[in-house]
This record gives structure tokens, C-alpha cells and sequence, in this order.
């Protein structure tokens, strides 16, 4: 058996896999967790032309799989463990699984979460019985509160995937497959965020089954494990994108990167509107909505399947569905993305003649049978008119084949399907150019949602330079974006820099945007006409 670590040991002792799977076949996951099942998923067998299976991990008690690691970790505590307590630094999952697993073990329990913290998630691991401790605008933040605590108290730290215990029971998923499918199996996708699951599932079918493939799935915004597979060390990313919050990690653990460099055949990146559509394709087979992360591999297997043909006598493809804690206010944006994260949708950037008719003949340059999805005017000129619209299409190609078509009958047009800015701003405040503005420069930035936080980001800035744009919009995630224009004469460059570097928050500078200077862009004579946008990006 795998002996339990205790939080002051100074670095992990190297795991062997044949103690990993003794403890995976001696787990006690089951006095918690449930044996989820494994559904045929007929829609996208037939839509990708293999046969592909749902691994329901979404249907535990607290609709996530992290309660088998959390539960095998506390379940195994000495006598004198446990009379301390434990404590774990979390905002999703993971507080919950230990949470209702101290609950169950009568143990004392005490959760670090970032103030960003949605409320629907304080509340849930409050109910299970465990002490909530808000501190810091990040998980690094809380983190290192955690492990402040646990230096004064001597409380037992759960790490949330960096434990033999917390793996094994993780791998108990992997020992699942096989009861219920054998080894008729080809490949087994899998989410990853610091590897826990991943290294738990990858090491036993890989010893049971070989020729099984396990492919893990990141955000190309949270590719920690890829990046580190790819530099044969862990890598440490600056920063990660927060949609796909339940795989948000920076650096991978020590142990399940090495499981993963010994066991996983491949890592599979994919994009937060490949994600979307990847949740509607589970509602749309389960009537059931999974969180960004708990649909994360299905989009890789989606993903997978175009590069692969399906063969003939090929084995099932198993997702991993992991978890649906998902909340209801990120529905707006998901419903907003999927048809672009499917490629159903495409959206374009068109100049058009400001005649009457002009609309019409547009339209006719689409196809008269398209639908059109969205569809943003102003006034700009009255020789022409710039327009933001959306087109339902049948794959990228398709919206390839459509922007042709607007260029061969005149149409200045750009795609921004993929311009991220677009997408989350410019689609928002289509309405012309600033011609009175002088100087501008736009930024992105992101900062925590709490109280206060969008006057204290204004604070900061300061009232030196005048704010020329300012859109703001909240998605339904721990960290709200900000899209801002400033006027800053040349010769202010450097103090206009120093300003930004002692904000403190995640930017980018967007001055440079094809989206920005077609739509929002200064006056006429300081704006770059599409037709060169265009031209620079094709």
C-alpha cells in the first residue's frame, strides 16, 4: 500500500507503479463515490462514424470524479491525522470532494478559496460541513494562505493531484473501463489540468491493456502538461486562461508527470469555442450541462476524429465526461460560442456600398438560403457602410468558401471567426469611429471579480490620461474582462508603460487589431482602410 505523505515532507518520494495499482484495486473510493456508468453516445458515434461512449463521471454525489482522489486521501489518515484536521486550497471540484468526504469520515475541514469565488460554490462546499476560509483574488493566492495555515495548526494538506493516494483513487476510473468494456477499446480521451486523473487512468489500463491509447485533452490557454511533455521537465506557464477553470493549472505535479511521460500517447489542445460546442454536444446527447472542464475531452476526441478516418473493426472512443458544476450564469457565453466552437457559424468584418439595395445585394452574395445569425450597422460614410455579421455555415471550410465568394463579387471582407477580441468585445460595440480621438491605444485587461474591483481597477489607472473607449463585460467567470481605450500622446509612451506595469493585472495591447481599426478605429485619416487588413491578412 501506498503510504500516506504528510504535508511537511520536503519532496515526494518517487511513486512505483506496481504500489499505484495495488492501491487502485485496494481503493475505498466506493464508501463515497459511485461506479458511474458508461453510455453509448449514439448522435456522435453517427455524426463521427466510430463508436463513441460517455464515461459519466458528472453523476457523483458531488457531480465531479475528484471526490475518489480527496475521499482515498482522508480515508487512509492515521488516528492522529485525523484528530488534526484537514485543509485543501481549491475553488471547484476538489473543495467539494474533500469537503463531503471529511463529512463522511467526521473529520474536521477547512477550505481556502480565492474572494472570486462564485457564491454557488461557497455555498455548496459550506453545506457539506466544511469551513470556508476566503482569501486573495487568485488560487495562488489562496494557496499560500493554505499553506500558512498549515504551518501554524499543523492541519493535513490534500493536495488535489499531486498525491499517490489522491492518483490511485483517481485511477479507480481506469479500473472501471475495463470492468465495464474489456479491452475492446481504442483510445480513452481524458481531461488534464495538474494530471491527477490523466496519470491515475493512463498507468492501469496502460499495464492491464497496452495497446490502449490514452490521450489527454488541454486548452491551448491551460497547456501546463503539453508544454512540459514537450521540454521533458515541468514547465511553469506565466499565466493560464481561466474558462476551462477545473484544468486552470499552472504547473503540472511532480508525479503525474511522470506517469504521463511513461504511459500517455498524446496530448491534444483545443480552443475555449471548441469546448462550447463540446458541451452542447453533451446536452444535446444527455440533457445534461457539463462545466467547460468536464466536457474538455470530448472536444479533443472531436477534434481528433477529423485527423483520423474512422476504420473498419476500430475500437470504442471513451470521453471522459469529469465533471458539471457549472455556473448558470456561463450559459450566456457558451450559448454564444458553440456554433463557432462547431464551426456552424462564422463571422465576418464588410465593407458595403451605402446605396439603397446595397443590403440586398449583400445578402445575394451570401446566398439567398443562408442564415444569417447576426447582424451589427453604423453608418460610417455615406459612399459605404461597415457591417459585423454572422452567417450559419457547415464547417470552416464552407466559411472559407463564403468569404471567396463575398471578394469575387466586390465585398471587402475579413473573417473573425477566430479573432478573440471580436468575439468577446467588438461584436458588443459596433458603432463607428472615433474621429475625435487622438492617440489611442486599446488594451485588453483582466481582473478579479469581487466588490469593488472594477473601481479599484479604475483607481489605478488614475486620471492622467483620458479613457477614449471602455467596454465592459461579465461572463460568468471568477475574472472579468475589460476592453479600454487610452490617449496617449508619444512622448508619454514610457510613463503610460510604467502605469500599466504597477496595475498588476493580466493585459495586451490591441491597438494593432484588424477588428479595432475597422469598426472603432480613429478618424478617417489615422484609420487603415479594410481593404489592406484584408489583403495583410490573406
Amino acid at each position: 500500500m501506498v503510504a500516506p505523505r504528510r504535508p511537511s515532507s520536503p519532496k515526494p518520494r518517487k511513486l512505483r507503479v506496481k504500489d499505484l495499482l495495488r492501491e487502485i484495486l485496494c481503493s475505498r473510493v466506493y464508501d463515497v463515490a459511485r461506479e458511474t456508468p458508461l453510455e453509448a453516445a449514439p448522435k456522435m458515434s453517427a455524426r463521427l462514424g466510430r463508436e463513441v461512449l460517455f464515461k459519466r463521471e458528472d453523476l457523483q454525489p458531488v457531480f465531479s470524479f475528484k471526490l475518489r482522489g480527496a475521499y482515498n486521501r482522508i480515508a487512509q489518515l492515521s488516528d492522529e491525522e485525523r484528530r488534526r484536521g484537514v485543509i485543501a486550497a481549491s475553488a471547484g471540484n476538489h473543495a467539494q470532494g474533500v469537503a463531503r468526504s471529511a463529512q463522511f469520515l467526521g473529520i474536521r475541514a477547512s477550505i481556502v478559496m480565492p474572494r472570486t469565488t462564485p457564491e454557488i460554490k461557497v455555498r455548496a462546499v459550506q453545506t457539506l460541513g466544511a469551513e470556508v476560509i476566503l482569501h486573495g483574488d487568485s488560487y495562488s493566492d489562496a494557496q499560500a494562505y493554505c499553506q500558512q495555515i498549515i504551518a501554524e495548526t499543523g492541519m493535513v494538506f490534500v493536495h488535489p493531484f499531486d498525491d499517490p493516494l489522491v492518483i490511485a483513487g483517481q485511477g479507480t476510473v481506469g479500473a472501471e473501463l475495463l470492468r465495464q468494456r474489456g479491452s475492446a477499446l481504442d483510445a480513452v480521451f481524458v481531461p488534464v489540468g495538474g494530471g491527477g486523473l490523466i496519470a491515475g487512468v493512463a498507468a492501469y489500463l496502460k499495464s492491464i491493456v497496452p495497446e490502449i491509447r490514452i490521450i489527454g485533452v488541454e486548452p491551448f490557454e491551460a497547456d501546463a502538461m503539453y508544454q512540459s511533455l514537450q521540454a521533458g521537465e515541468r514547465i511553469e506557464l506565466d499565466q493560464v486562461g481561466i474558462f476551462a477553470d477545473g484544468v486552470a493549472v499552472r504547473k503540472v505535479g511532480e508525479h503525474t508527470f511522470a506517469l504521463c511521460r511513461q504511459y500517455v500517447d498524446q496530448i491534444v489542445r483545443v480552443s475555449n469555442d471548441e469546448i462550447c460546442a463540446a458541451i452542447k454536444d453533451v446536452f444535446d446527447e444527455t440533457r445534461t450541462v457539463m462545466e467547460p472542464a468536464g466536457a474538455l475531452a470530448l472536444a479533443g476526441l472531436k477534434r481528433l476524429a477529423l485527423e483520423e478516418p474512422a476504420q473498419a473493426g476500430q475500437g470504442a472512443w471513451v470521453t471522459i465526461l469529469s465533471g458539471a458544476n457549472m455556473n448558470f450564469d456561463r450559459l450566456r457565453f457558451i450559448a454564444e460560442r458553440a456554433e463557432i466552437g462547431e464551426a456552424r457559424e462564422a463571422l465576418f468584418a464588410v465593407t458595403i456600398p451605402e446605396r439603397p439595395g446595397a443590403f440586398q445585394a449583400f445578402c445575394a452574395a451570401i446566398g439567398g438560403q443562408r442564415v444569417i445569425t447576426e447582424f451589427n450597422y453604423r453608418l460610417h460614410r455615406r459612399d459605404e457602410a461597415q457591417i459585423f455579421v454572422g452567417v450559419a455555415v457547415q464547417d470552416r471550410a464552407d466559411a472559407e468558401g463564403l468569404l471567396q465568394a463575398l471578394r469575387d463579387t466586390g465585398h471587402i471582407a475579413l473573417d473573425l471567426s477566430n479573432d478573440e477580441m471580436a468575439k468577446l468585445h467588438i461584436r458588443h460595440m459596433v458603432g463607428g469611429h472615433a474621429v475625435q480621438a487622438r492617440n489611442e491605444r486599446i488594451f485588453r485587461f483582466e481582473f478579479p471579480e469581487r466588490p469593488g474591483a472594477l473601481m479599484e481597477f479604475l483607481d489605478k489607472v488614475g486620471g492622467r490620461w483620458n479613457i477614449s473607449l471602455f467596454h465592459y463585460r461579465n461572463n460568468g467567470v471568477d475574472f472579468d474582462r475589460v476592453l479600454a481605450g487610452f490617449e496617449v500622446p508619444p512622448e508619454d509612451s514610457a510613463a503610460f508603460r510604467d502605469m500599466l506595469d504597477r496595475l498588476g493585472l493580466p493585459y495586451a495591447e490591441e491597438t494593432d487589431n484588424p477588428a479595432y481599426r475597422f469598426f472603432l478605429g480613429q478618424g478617417e485619416e489615422q484609420t487603415p482602410r479594410l481593404r489592406v487588413a484584408g489583403e495583410h491578412q490573406s
